[in-house]
């Protein structure tokens, strides 16, 4: 993949902030404040190799099947929404647009079928990396702060899925929708399933 210096500086900054933003949330909203240090970073720790690393690896494989089609596409950064985002994580929840990967063809048509699989390229990454965790919950780490760990990535990565799976701008769902309804509804059940069972785990 082809990255501009612009765009690995924006790709950083959104993972640390939603990293950050996850951490806070993790760690009681406000009472991070009241928290060790030692104790936030390591929950910072855990929230990047979780929700950071789900929100990047989402994106690079916008960009990875985009770039395949020979479209230019560059991630930028939507600050106003990563520090809003930031801001509510403060209150217990998150709401966040953190940014978007961009993509512009000049002399290659944007078809719907190429669009779909583009858009869906997103969600599946975040549904791979939801069934890693689920595997590893259920074989490796049983019981304690391993458990605390692989339980949040299944369902921040479950959840991150079946949310972008929306079926309306701007989120992936809908240029899935119109590209193949059947495979748009398997993949959102997948994803809805995955969320479920984390609660079960």
């Amino acid at each position: 993949m082809r990255f501009s210096g612009i765009e690995k500086k924006e790709l950083a900054i959104a993972g640390l902030l939603i990293s950050l933003a996850f951490a806070v949330l993790l760690s009681g909203g406000y009472r991070v404040f009241l928290a060790p240090s030692f104790a936030v970073l390591f929950v910072f720790a855990g929230a990047f190799f979780t929700a950071g690393l789900g929100f990047l690896l989402h994106e690079l494989m916008h960009k990875f099947v985009a770039q395949s089609y020979g479209y230019l596409a560059e991630f930028r950064a939507y600050y106003p929404g990563l520090f809003f985002g930031l801001g509510l994580s403060f209150f217990g929840f998150i709401i966040a647009a953190p940014g978007a990967v961009h993509i512009r063809s000049y002399n290659r048509p944007i078809t719907r079928e190429r669009s779909g699989k583009i858009s869906i390229a997103g969600p599946l990454s975040n549904i791979f990396l939801a069934v890693v965790f689920l595997i590893l919950l259920l074989f490796v780490g049983g019981e304690g702060l391993w458990k605390t760990f692989f339980s949040y990535g299944l369902s921040i990565n479950s959840l991150l899925a079946a949310f972008n799976l929306i079926p309306v701008r701007p989120f992936d769902g809908e240029a899935v929708k119109n590209w193949n309804m059947g495979f748009y509804v398997l993949v959102v059940i997948l994803a809805v399933g995955l969320f479920a069972l984390s609660w079960f785990l």
